[in-house]
């Protein structure tokens, strides 16, 4: 897998497909990019180059036990060091949960960068105390119950992934990470900024597809809903539940494909601030991963 450096970590990327029209894909929060390759493969096949990018204790990328070290913000910027890693002017930035707060801290620092926005169940205003509830438990056995969870990594680790389907796959692959740097992640994202504010989203005139669905606290439909109303540019997709993209993927995928086209076809005027690149240091030599 290639990576490329920013502020002395390496940060973990794969690329599917050739040409001109980027797109960027996020993970959720702890998870690998493998929840992501299906859709890209897909767009891929559809003639789109595909970059799934693994935040900085996520997946294949450097893991630190800084808490200091995790942020939306910082996961913005590492975004933005990527594109600039592979000389990539603009590109349509998306991702899942995590990835989708991502994609909105890129369009704060960087507009200009953004072609589009892909966001799948956006983690706002109504999933407080469904996150609350959801990562507190999860925070207190990855930090004080560490040996333990050392232990059920260790069995995961030796469970093949061949055999499984997908979801099962993603839920083995988050539990056998190492729980010291997750706890750190969260830790980190529990004393920063979840998103940018709502003022400051209205302004973000990128086209936009955001995917919501029911009867999930973390990810509330009511976000969902009240994003794409405030997003310029925004629309609204319904799925069917948390996991249709990873189960039945041909109708969403549809979907994003032709929002993907259509950020294309043509140039939306952008009234949005432009500010400097900030560009990765101590780059790696640069590498090309095959689909």
């Amino acid at each position: 897998m290639p990576f490329f450096e920013s502020e002395d970590q390496r940060i973990a990327y794969s690329v599917y497909g050739e040409g001109p029209r980027v797109t960027v894909l996020l993970p959720g929060l702890l998870l690998s990019q493998r929840m992501q390759e299906p859709l890209a493969e897909a767009l891929a096949e559809r003639g789109e180059r595909v970059v799934l990018m693994e935040p900085l204790g996520h997946g294949g990328s450097d893991r630190p036990r800084d808490m200091w070290r995790y942020s939306m913000s910082t996961f913005g910027q590492q975004v933005i060091a990527l594109l600039d890693e592979l000389e990539i002017e603009q590109a349509v930035i998306g991702g899942t949960s995590l990835g989708a707060n991502v994609t909105l801290e890129v369009a704060s620092a960087a507009p200009e960068r953004v072609r589009g926005m892909l966001l799948e169940m956006p983690v706002l205003d109504n999933a407080l105390l469904g996150a609350a509830i959801a990562f507190t438990p999860l925070l207190v056995a990855l930090t004080f119950g560490e040996p333990v969870m050392k232990g059920v990594q260790a069995v995961a680790r030796r469970i093949p992934r061949a055999p499984l389907p997908l979801i099962a796959e993603i839920v083995v692959d988050w539990v056998s990470q190492d729980p010291g740097p997750s706890a750190a992640v969260l830790q980190g994202l529990f004393f920063g900024r979840i998103a940018p504010h709502r003022s400051e989203r209205r302004t973000f005139d990128a086209p936009a597809l955001v995917i919501g669905h029911p009867r999930d606290p973390v990810h509330p439909f009511s976000d969902a809903d009240m994003l794409a109303a405030e997003l310029p540019n925004g629309r609204l997709l319904n799925a069917d539940s948390i996991v249709e993209l990873r189960t039945r993927p041909q109708r969403l995928t549809g979907e994003i494909a032709a929002f993907v086209d259509s950020c294309w076809a043509t140039r939306t005027a952008s009234s949005a601030r432009r500010r400097p690149r900030r560009r990765a240091v101590r780059r790696s030599p640069r590498r090309t991963a095959t689909a």
